[in-house]
């Protein structure tokens, strides 16, 4: 029962987190970028359109929630996608704190909704974006689940597709002793670990699916940042501070950096979302 409060009280922690850069992130275009989710958001009545056939779906990470895409989401829906969002990976039989189940529960959880959405939209693919857990446990619906074939592009924010260092786990469970008792997937991400042998194993990618992943060198969480980054040949990764050295956003606030939600934006659909300026973003967690 204490593993359980302990990893609520990190689970509030993260959400208070990414809230509070949301309301104190100040630059003009912080209002447009983190309104509220709109009307729109899991609406199963939606229709893709001709120009964006595929909807998307959003998978938070670990310890988080679907609010984590309160800055992402109105902008997908404002480009004209049809977007949903799922809840998922509760441990132990608790129904509170999320991301925590073994990853393979939660790639099943994915592969349910994913279905779900495609019968509801008469879509024949989605494309996913995930965040930290969100962006790489889609890997395992795609290699071991059969969802190859109903993804067409997987972008990961800050994804542990090599795993972490318990230091990376460590930073993030840092004010709350003992959160990681009960959370399966936080051991599954920590290097070395069964799980990530037989993800990784035989190569990072499939056929016919294109990857993407969007990182931060500041990332305290998946460490090194370097072990998001996937290996193929469709494959792009693209480091923040590449082309924006002003960005200082860490693993939980990349959600809601504008950087990344542009080049989300711009990964989806290069034709018609340009690749982003930079916006300085000085969230740094």
């Amino acid at each position: 029962m204490r593993g359980i409060r302990s990893a609520l009280g990190l689970g509030l922690a993260v959400t208070a987190a990414l809230v509070l850069a949301a309301v104190t992130w100040t630059p003009s275009r912080a209002a447009a970028t983190a309104a509220a989710p709109s009307a729109g958001l899991n609406n199963d009545s939606c229709r893709p359109s001709a120009v964006h056939p595929r909807p998307v779906v959003l998978v938070h990470g670990t310890f988080g929630d679907t609010r984590n895409w309160a800055a992402m989401a109105p902008p997908l829906e404002r480009a004209g996608y049809c977007v949903f969002d799922l809840d998922y990976g509760c441990h132990n039989g608790q129904t509170v704190v999320r991301g925590t189940a073994p990853i393979e529960d939660s790639a099943r959880q994915l592969a349910a909704f994913v279905a779900r959405v495609r019968a509801a939209t008469g879509a024949a693919q989605v494309d996913i974006v995930g965040h930290s857990q969100g962006g790489m446990m889609p890997r395992y619906y795609l290699k071991f689940l059969g969802g190859a074939g109903s993804v067409h592009q997987l972008i990961g924010l800050a994804p542990s597709n090599h795993g972490t260092t318990l230091n990376g786990l460590g930073q993030l469970a840092a004010q709350v002793p003992g959160a990681l008792v009960r959370c399966a997937a936080c051991v599954e991400q920590t290097v070395p670990s069964a799980f990530l042998a037989n993800l990784n194993a035989g190569g990072d990618t499939l056929p016919g699916v294109q990857y993407t992943v969007i990182e931060t060198v500041h990332d305290e969480v998946v460490t090194p940042y370097t072990s998001a980054f996937l290996s193929g040949a469709a494959v792009t990764n693209i480091l923040l501070q590449s082309t924006c050295p002003a960005d200082l956003t860490g693993h939980v606030a990349i959600p809601i950096d504008p950087n990344a939600i542009g080049w989300t934006l711009h990964e989806l659909d290069p034709a018609t979302a340009p690749a982003p300026a930079c916006t300085p973003f000085d969230v740094p967690v």
